[in-house]
């Protein structure tokens, strides 16, 4: 079922960006769709810091769908960059891959065990999977392609004509030297790039070291394929071209204006697009927003080819909790199909609509998941009940679905942290995992394990794959005879008002609300007393008790969340780990 624009009140950042962009697109193209852009390079994983080049127009785009706009994303796989290094961590790959460097990425064979054709499809095939899950809907164009069958030849043409004003305008910047308080970020802003978070191949010349001067066009070798070229000649007239391989010595004489095996400079190539897709909005890294940088000298160069500057909002990097910054050169980096193992789509969604594009945020790999997961799962009731904030409210529909419907979700969306518990005590047995999950709510059990996917294989995934094997929950076989008989009557008093009370409370809330109620009672309080109408020692009397728990059941200080785990290890079994 189609979504309906959010409310007029959302005020939220895609609504503002989506207001400037329509109106823009009017002004420009009037009566046409409008146009937004993503580029994205397959050189390597495509990781989850490029899927913000995907996801922040994907949301303005699907913001002006919403309001009955036509609009069109444009995905640019940049699969016609050079091949500039080996990626570091890719299974299969090793350094006889090297030499493909200086390639295009789809004249390198695929990593070794790819059923696809080449390098650049087997990173774009994962990329296009993930898009689908998260309802992203876009126009591809593989920039190969488009170079090899001659759809730019005339924007070359008239590149290479215009070369003298190309030029000029970069050697504003080649000369300029930078402000001393930023010569400290140059290292940085080098990382940045070679990071190669947006479109484009980070580090490619500009076009100025040829013998023939300054030349906005790269051809590839017609011997080796390489673009270690260098042009030594051209007649404007004929549009005659002469270049030599500095790779394998070969040279050749072509004309341009037949002459398909070659691309414009990432600097001039950049903002041409702009112009022949008719772009209105294209946001960029950090990477290609600072001064002197690919968007700001490209905000000069497209008026060349007729065109304008898109409203392009710089975003900021996406990290990963316990990792650093990502590279996919340095290999190892988390992808959106790597998240969407572990997460359900509306979770992913919901990290990239509710922070402005200029804030930096982690995607959770490590614990913190259970506690996004927990946020979420708030906002998804207060949604429900009404008491939820306007730019709160549209981060949620952004996140559950786009203007063409909602997204599959789980019919009922138990509490992640308690699905990841009952996925690591169960240890893949379903019969288990549809037993406890039963009992956590008697009123309304649930009858199939299909009720509880996907985010019950989303949280297994987790325990299996990012819970490291110490940190895993192994239930002791027998009780711990040894510190049952070392314990004070205080403690032995504690594990009787909880195990006499189980057989009532054997639920998720009513063990909830026992295993808490236990100190309280042995202080001389009402299970039921809120945390204001107790002295602060009782907190320290329920972590102890806790602890105790925990280790008479699993032999560590700590584990799942005590009320899941009861009801995973099992009332009997429970009753004589206890002691009874």
């Amino acid at each position: 079922m189609p979504i309906v624009a959010l409310s007029t009140e959302t005020t939220d950042w895609v609504s503002r960006f989506a207001d400037e962009v329509i109106e823009e697109s009017e002004r420009r193209a009037p009566g046409k769709p409008v146009v937004v852009a993503s580029g994205l390079s397959p050189s390597g994983p495509i990781h989850l810091g490029n899927l913000r080049e995907v996801m922040t127009p994907h949301l303005v785009a699907d913001e002006i769908r919403r309001r009955g706009h036509q609009v069109r994303h444009l995905i640019s796989w940049d699969d016609y960059d050079r091949y500039r290094k080996v990626p570091a961590g890719i299974a299969g790959v090793d350094e006889s891959w090297a030499e493909h460097i200086g390639k295009p990425l789809t004249s390198v064979p695929a990593p070794k065990g790819s059923s696809h054709p080449n390098w650049a499809e087997h990173f774009k095939a994962a990329m296009v999977e993930s898009l689908a899950e998260l309802g992203v809907e876009f126009d591809g164009i593989s920039q190969t392609a488009q170079y090899t069958s001659g759809v730019y030849r005339e924007q070359i043409l008239h590149a290479i004509k215009h070369r003298g004003d190309i030029d000029a305008i970069l050697g504003q910047y080649r000369t300029k030297k930078a402000p001393a308080k930023k010569q400290q970020q140059k290292a940085v802003d080098e990382a940045e790039l070679e990071a190669a978070e947006g479109s484009g191949a980070a580090g490619e010349d500009d076009g100025s070291s040829t013998a023939a001067g300054y030349f906005p066009y790269k051809p590839y070798c017609g011997n080796c394929e390489k673009d270690l070229t260098t042009v030594t000649s051209y007649d404007d007239d004929s549009t005659e071209l002469t270049y030599a391989c500095t790779a394998c010595g070969f040279s050749e004489t072509v004309r341009l204006n037949e002459f398909n095996r070659g691309k414009l400079v990432w600097k001039v190539d950049w903002p041409m697009r702009w112009a022949y897709e008719g772009v209105v909005f294209e946001p960029s890294g950090v990477d290609h927003s600072s001064p002197g940088s690919s968007f700001q000298v490209g905000g000069q160069i497209v008026g060349i080819f007729g065109g304008q500057q898109p409203i392009g909002p710089m975003y900021a990097f996406v990290g990963i909790s316990g990792m650093a910054k990502m590279s996919s050169s340095r290999g190892g980096v988390p992808t959106p199909a790597d998240a969407l193992k572990i997460m359900e789509p509306q979770l992913l969604r919901w990290l990239y609509a509710r922070r402005r594009p200029n804030q930096s945020f982690k995607v959770a790999f490590d614990q913190e998941i259970q506690r996004l997961y927990d946020e979420w799962d708030r906002l998804d009731a207060k949604v429900t009940d009404g008491s939820v904030l306007p730019a709160d409210a549209a981060a949620h529909a952004r996140a559950v679905g786009t203007a063409a419907g909602e997204l599959p979700r789980t019919a009922r969306p138990l509490p992640y942290r308690t699905l990841a518990s009952v996925a690591d005590i169960t240890a893949g047995h379903e019969d288990q995992a549809l037993r406890i999950l039963s009992e956590l709510d008697p009123e309304q059990p649930l009858t199939s394990l299909d009720e509880a996917r996907p985010r019950y294989d989303k949280a297994e995934a987790w325990i299996n794959t990012h819970v490291p094997a110490d940190q895993r929950t192994i239930v002791r076989d027998e009780a711990d005879a040894e510190l049952l008989k070392s314990l004070d009557e205080a403690s032995r008093q504690s594990l009787r008002l909880l195990l006499d009370g189980l057989a009532e409370h054997w639920s998720l809330d009513g063990l909830t609300h026992l295993v808490y109620g236990v100190p309280k009672v042995r202080a001389g309080f009402s299970a039921d007393a809120t945390p204001k109408e107790l002295p602060p020692e009782i907190k320290t009397a329920q972590r102890s008790f806790f602890a105790l728990l925990y280790h008479l059941l699993v032999g560590r200080d700590t584990g799942p969340r005590l009320p899941t785990l009861l009801l995973a290890v099992g009332q009997e079994r429970v009753r004589a780990l206890l002691g009874e």
